[in-house]
């Protein structure tokens, strides 16, 4: 039976014209080499060789098999390409989702070059509240998901992606607004702006938990359910507020600016998965490690 091996060791006797070099060439030995080309001859019921001592000719039939053997392979590679494209095509898509309304450019830039590193397996976006990524990595709605974190769930696995370093957020015309640098005791000293917990249950954790290392008591000027909201609230002159860089850079808005602080606080995004009993899939393995490597 004639396989694609003896087109290919073919090839690379015809082109050498040694048995020696084509054995080095297709990584055989030269002896198997040899017993594949009479095999081929057998199967043809042609000569494709003169064989000299010490040279070889392609006989009459052997030159036409060249021409017709190398578009066969042409052939057969482009149809495995084809195949490939096809499979990717068809290939399901890595779903991810959203929470918190993160804007911040380190996801863009992971995604994008996630894009570029695993063209074969294609990103669905989806947006959705941090108590409904956790329902949706539980029921396997989701592969993977973004937030600034969720109750903890021993079926969630969330891990560190990437920190931003905590700004203060003012109006513009506030007083403070003219320092290089706020301490944030100087901050807290104001009505301070804060989160909804029903919406950014993680955000508002940690800054909860920043807030608390600096004084006991916090003047509170309302809450915001949106990071854009947040913003715009301040921007009015509600209260002020805390935000973190990634944000602060991608929200941007004319009515506040947003200052360094004295001390050095960040604020965290997790990348969640649901823990699977066998192993997660390999696609899902190599995406959590793109994640922790460009961040």
């Amino acid at each position: 039976m004639i396989e694609l091996r003896h087109f290919r060791y073919f090839i690379a006797v015809a082109e050498d014209l040694s048995f020696r070099r084509a054995a080095e060439r297709v990584h055989i030995d030269q002896t198997a080499l040899s017993r594949a080309i009479r095999d081929l001859e057998e199967q043809l019921d042609a000569s494709l060789f003169v064989r000299h001592p010490r040279n070889l000719h392609l006989t009459p039939a052997g030159l036409r098999l060249l021409k017709d053997a190398r578009r066969l392979l042409i052939r057969f590679e482009r149809i495995k390409r084809a195949a490939r494209q096809t499979h990717v095509l068809y290939q399901a898509p890595l779903r991810v989702g959203i929470a918190d309304g993160i804007a911040q450019s380190k996801l863009a830039e992971n995604l994008n070059c996630w894009r570029i590193v695993a063209p074969e397996v294609p990103l669905e976006l989806v947006e959705l509240r941090a108590r409904e990524l956790v329902a949706a990595l539980r029921n396997e709605e989701v592969d993977a998901g973004f937030s600034f974190g969720v109750l903890d769930d021993e079926a969630i696995a969330q891990t560190p992606a990437w920190r931003y370093r905590l700004m203060a957020v003012l109006p513009c015309n506030h007083e403070l607004a003219s320092r290089p640098a706020i301490a944030l005791s100087d901050l807290l000293a104001y009505p301070l702006l804060s989160c909804n917990e029903e919406c950014l249950p993680g955000l508002l954790a940690q800054m909860r938990a920043i807030v608390r290392k600096y004084t006991k008591r916090t003047m509170l000027a309302g809450e915001a359910c949106t990071l854009s909201g947040y913003v715009t609230r301040i921007a009015t002159g509600a209260g002020v507020g805390l935000g973190d860089e990634g944000h602060t850079q991608t929200l941007r808005h004319s009515g506040v600016v947003t200052l360094p602080l004295v001390e050095e606080e960040h604020i965290t995004t997790f990348v969640l998965h649901k823990h699977q009993r066998f192993g997660i899939a390999e696609s899902m393995q190599r995406f959590l490690t793109h994640v922790s490597t460009l961040s």
